[in-house]
């Protein structure tokens, strides 16, 4: 069975809470969450918002077998509470942006109604694969923006979090990779697999030609050589031009040479001419090591002679940053706007169901500006800073586009894009959509994400209420 459709992969506090809910009748109540996050990772300007198809699918099918019902009995559940989990499906709405598309801080990524329970008991796994996939996804945009026509090759599973690997590889392609070494990913998700050979390919041969060649024989159309094993310039490559010469009398063409160690650009460039010099021109380079988008625009910028990199750990790790610190908070219950009080406001939530505009300039980039809005209200005339309502703008002059569009309807997905190299086309437009300033590593421009008047006010009136310390 799928582990993400299981009703036991959570957290044990949402099953506990489940069970006080159902117990003082509380389980039904029609509630809402808003998914969302705070700050953005490797301090960049923007977030690609990726895993909704996974999410989707997972919330659709979740449920507790026999087997899990058991396992809960002997934790103490009670009989009726575990009795009402047997038959546990989502029955709720789901509203979301289209996957891949561009998110920023503090505004609602994901709206959620239903009852109390089944809000409930989706919140680990919504939170577990949206943060994700968006953290690996954001960071494969990164690396993507500065290649331009290189070719990118995902292949970190080795060194990614277990299973999540599988869901990394799925992002990284989201945000613009190419293919992927994870086999069992370009199965499930209908991927390109593409890979190399390991030094110990070479080790086990008495003589590196030798390796060159068998392997060339039984890959004749899918032949990629690692070069440094041994000396990449004095061995590697001059070895790897005989087997190329070998296989053009065979009708057949050396597709690549790997380098995976030392100056990257300076092997680059010596192995370059020495294939053009042997009338190899069409063997492409692809390198490797640690690569991540900093080290990917060095090489653009010294013009390294790179047909294609291999990312793999930096990537599905998402280094440095290890997770995208996206929270799932009640906004809505009984029909009564519900907010989550912090000492700093940058903590405090925005009550109320809500709709997300993104502002557009006149050729359809985006203005640098979303505004929250109350959903019954629409778009509003004007927004505010929510952490100073001293900053404002009027925003009603502006094309704009409604993000929040339903995905799930009384606990079935509508139009669900589950095609990976759709989505990724979906995320290069909108990428192509937000001005340059906001894409820079360094010191990128503010995405402002404002608030509506009447959010303004409900945030305001319910602090008043449960705020009970005021200052002398």
């Amino acid at each position: 069975m799928n582990y993400q459709t299981s009703g036991i992969y959570t957290d044990f506090y949402q099953l506990a809470m489940a069970q006080s809910y159902f117990l003082t009748r509380q389980h039904q109540q029609k509630v809402a969450f808003d998914y969302f996050f705070r700050t953005l990772p490797y301090q960049g300007g923007y977030v690609i918002f990726a895993g909704l198809a996974d999410v989707l699918k997972s919330i659709q099918h979740l449920h507790f077998s026999a087997e899990e019902i058991d396992y809960l009995r002997e934790y103490g559940f009670k009989e009726h509470f575990l009795k009402h989990l047997e038959n546990f499906r989502f029955t709720g709405n789901i509203s979301a942006p289209k996957e891949g598309d561009v998110v920023f801080p503090n505004e609602p990524i994901l709206h959620v109604e239903g009852t109390m329970l089944e809000t409930q008991l989706v919140e680990t796994m919504l939170l577990n694969t949206l943060n994700f996939q968006s953290l690996i996804a954001t960071k494969a945009a990164r690396i993507k923006s500065v290649s331009k026509d290189k070719i990118l090759s995902e292949f970190g599973l080795r060194r990614a979090q277990g299973a999540g690997g599988v869901m990394a590889t799925r992002a990284a392609i989201i945000g613009g990779f190419d293919s992927t070494s994870n086999v069992y990913a370009a199965k499930k998700y209908n991927l390109k697999a593409s890979g190399t050979m390991a030094h110990s390919y070479i080790q086990m041969h008495e003589d590196e030609q030798v390796a060159f060649r068998d392997f060339a024989q039984t890959n004749p159309d899918n032949c990629i050589l690692l070069v440094d094993t041994y000396d990449t310039l004095k061995s590697g490559v001059p070895n790897a031009i005989t087997i190329a010469k070998e296989m053009e009398k065979k009708g057949h063409r050396l597709q690549a040479i790997r380098l995976d160690s030392g100056d990257l650009s300076y092997l680059a460039r010596k192995s370059r001419k020495m294939l053009d010099q042997a009338g190899l021109p069409y063997v492409k380079i692809a390198a490797s090591n640690q690569l991540d988008e900093f080290v990917v625009r060095s090489l653009m910028q010294q013009e390294a002679a790179i047909d294609i990199f291999g990312i793999g750990t930096t990537l599905v790790t998402g280094q440095p940053d290890a997770a995208l610190g996206g929270v799932y908070k009640l906004v809505m219950a009984n029909g009564k706007p519900r907010i989550k009080i912090s000492e700093n406001i940058r903590k405090t939530t925005l009550p109320g169901n809500k709709q997300v505009y993104r502002l557009l300039e006149e050729d359809g980039t985006f203005l640098g500006a979303d505004a929250v809005a109350q959903y019954e209200e629409g778009f509003p005339s004007r927004i505010t800073d929510p952490y100073d309502d001293r900053k404002y703008m009027a925003c009603n002059t502006y094309d704009k586009e409604a993000l929040l569009q339903p995905v799930m309807k009384a606990g079935e997905i509508l139009n669900l894009i589950e095609d990976v190299t759709t989505i990724q086309r979906y995320a290069a437009q909108r990428l192509a959509q937000l001005p340059p300033e906001y894409k820079r590593f360094e010191n990128p421009h503010i995405y402002k994400v404002g608030i509506s008047d009447k959010t303004l006010e409900i945030r305001h009136q319910l602090r008043e209420k449960y705020l009970w310390f005021r200052e002398a």
